[in-house]
């Protein structure tokens, strides 16, 4: 059975029960060698690190993960609020983030969520607005013809909006909808992907998806316009 990659070696208590009492097969690592030298012949299903007091050996440790011939993903990252900007111009070594100290079921229903995208596949027709076009059977994406490198959960956002063109949703409902777990303060979550999602869309795009003061996002045009 394959198993998540768990930085540090010896993770709090609170993350070690969670991982057990979830049923989640997991393995410790500390350095790139590990890494390599414990993976599951059929390949790591993803990781969890845990930055605690030492942020520059965590990412040091993502960067090994994520920087090899076969990236581990999806990487899920734990951190305290501090650390927050150090999640900055790093998008491409995460694909999802949790607040620590974290709420039991938040931090289960990500890691759910997270693994649930290595088997589920969407189904259903084509999602077109404008030159943007997703196709849900596959989950590829592309925008004027050129395709798009997304994340899971970036793919996730992305195809939710797309599909409700002109509505307003509110952070929570976002997390709620797209996360699948109940809001325990983590919005900056959305801000993070929405932030990712515009970047590659590219400049000429970006505003397919709007900010609505202190409600939350739209994706394309509201019908009164």
């Amino acid at each position: 059975m394959t198993a998540l990659a768990v930085f540090p070696p010896r993770p709090s208590p609170e993350l070690a029960q969670l991982l057990d009492l979830g049923g989640h097969v997991w393995k410790p690592i500390a350095s790139q060698d590990d890494v390599n030298a414990h993976e599951p012949d059929d390949g790591w299903s993803g990781a969890i690190v845990q930055m605690g007091d030492d942020p520059e050996a965590a990412w040091t440790v993502i960067r090994s993960l994520r920087r090899r011939d076969n990236p581990v993903a999806p990487l899920l990252v734990v951190l305290r609020g501090i650390h927050l900007a150090e999640l900055d111009l790093r998008d491409d070594l995460f694909d999802d983030f949790c607040l620590d100290p974290f709420h039991p079921r938040e931090l289960e229903a990500r890691i759910s969520h997270m693994l649930a995208g290595i088997t589920e596949t969407g189904e259903g027709e084509l999602i077109v607005y404008g030159e943007l076009v997703l196709n849900p059977e596959t989950y590829e994406a592309a925008i004027s013809g050129q395709a798009l490198d997304l994340t899971y959960m970036e793919y996730e956002l992305l195809r939710f909006m797309a599909a409700n063109p002109g509505k307003v949703f509110t952070r929570e409902v976002l997390l709620n909808r797209v996360w699948g777990y109940e809001y325990y303060g983590g919005a900056r979550t959305v801000d993070v992907h929405v932030r990712r999602l515009r970047a590659k869309l590219g400049e000429e795009n970006a505003n397919l998806i709007q900010t609505v003061r202190s409600v939350g996002y739209r994706f394309g045009q509201s019908r009164w316009q």
